[in-house]
């Protein structure tokens, strides 16, 4: 592992326990006797509050990764990377300080942006596994100053397989404003995504 790797890992793991902390505090705010569903969304200022939260997050991240590397492959992986380790570790130190989730089936309000995004913790932790290995594939190649070309029918891929992926969490979050309960999961939409994404990336990478 090369140093900006680990040290991307490390600011990871930091952010991801600043992440759970703010949770902690709204769950003992809003949520005191836990948080289940049906779900009663937080509305008004500190509902808006918490989407530029999530918003700030991503462009914090989209900084760093970009202070960190000059050329647009290495800040693309190390993104991901970065992401996959701060969603992880927000959930483990929840766990750690709360006791939740109590198991990877446990389901949960993932993200806001444009629209709740709903699932179980075992969904955005694979993904966020998937980003971390892919991610972290791309970043040692390009320590060693191979920068793998990807065509445009792998971007197109790429971005079908991320767009399943987030429309299962879409569809199943789609009534939870007016029911507070989600869809059932469409986990087969959501694994043929995960499965069409990281397939095409490790056979692109294996043909060269």
């Amino acid at each position: 592992m090369n140093k900006k790797l680990f040290l991307l890992m490390i600011w990871g793991i930091a952010f991801g326990y600043m992440e759970a902390a703010v949770v902690v505090y709204l769950r003992a705010l809003y949520y005191p006797e836990g948080f289940t569903f049906p779900l009663k969304l937080i509305s008004g200022t500190i509902m808006w509050t918490e989407i530029g939260r999530e918003a700030a997050t991503l462009v914090l991240m989209a900084v760093t990764v970009m202070l960190a590397y000059d050329r647009f492959q290495s800040r693309f992986a190390a993104f991901a990377v970065l992401f996959g380790v701060w969603d992880i570790f927000y959930y483990l130190f929840l766990w750690l300080i709360l006791g939740w989730p109590e198991s990877p089936k446990t389901w949960d309000l993932l993200f806001l942006i444009p629209l709740p995004w709903v699932g179980p913790v075992w969904a955005p932790v694979l993904v966020s596994l998937g980003l971390i290995g892919v991610g972290s594939a791309v970043l040692t190649l390009n320590a060693r100053r191979r920068y793998p070309h990807f065509s445009k029918g792998f971007v197109v891929t790429e971005t079908v397989a991320g767009l399943m992926i987030v429309a299962s969490f879409l569809l199943s979050g789609r009534n939870i404003a007016v029911t507070g309960m989600p869809e059932p999961f469409l986990w087969p939409l959501f694994l043929a995504g995960f499965l069409l994404g990281v397939g095409a990336f490790f056979y692109s990478i294996r043909k060269r």
